[in-house]
């Protein structure tokens, strides 16, 4: 239940925020909030908030079925079914890779909460860097990231995310 009120009180403070800005996608079509799946870890639902040209925030709320950390004594994978939520703030490099569609590479920083696979709830900081396609006539973007994560509760130790989705913009 308090991963529940979590999720409401993130969404609150998204949609309180998007109503607040300009519209900055990046010149694209579409307004600033986008919502849409994640597949990977997690899978479920991915939500991205552009707070000008080149940054923006995302968050998650999924479910993970991998692997939660990597076991610093014997290198092994600490798993478990779990829910997964997490926010990160982007910088976007809109010119990295030269093409006619638009193509930015994006890194940013962030925090993961879990809660299962063994954990009553886990904090982790995380760094993101992934690709995203922006069409130039449709409001959708589609992004690949990878994310690093630092696990600092309840123990220390090393994670990986990896996701590859989807949003449409409003």
């Amino acid at each position: 239940m308090k991963h529940h009120r979590v999720l409401l009180l993130a969404l609150c403070i998204i949609w309180t925020v998007q109503a607040s800005i300009a519209q900055h996608r990046a010149n694209g079509p579409g307004g600033d909030f986008g919502i849409g799946i994640i597949i990977g870890e997690p899978t479920g639902i991915s939500a991205k908030l552009w707070t000008s040209g080149t940054t923006a925030f995302d968050a998650g709320i999924g479910w993970s079925l991998g692997a939660d950390r990597i076991d610093r004594y014997s290198g092994s994978y600490i798993g478990g079914d779990r829910v997964h939520l997490h926010v990160d703030y982007l910088w976007h490099a809109m010119d990295a890779i030269q093409a006619t569609e638009r193509f930015p590479v994006y890194y940013g920083i962030g925090g993961r909460l879990n809660s299962g696979g063994g954990w009553r709830s886990s904090f982790a900081v995380r760094g993101v860097i992934g690709v995203a396609w922006l069409p130039r006539s449709v409001p959708i973007d589609v992004f690949l990231e990878l994310a690093p994560g630092l696990q600092l509760t309840p123990s220390t130790g090393f994670g990986l995310d990896l996701g590859l989705g989807a949003r449409y913009f409003f």
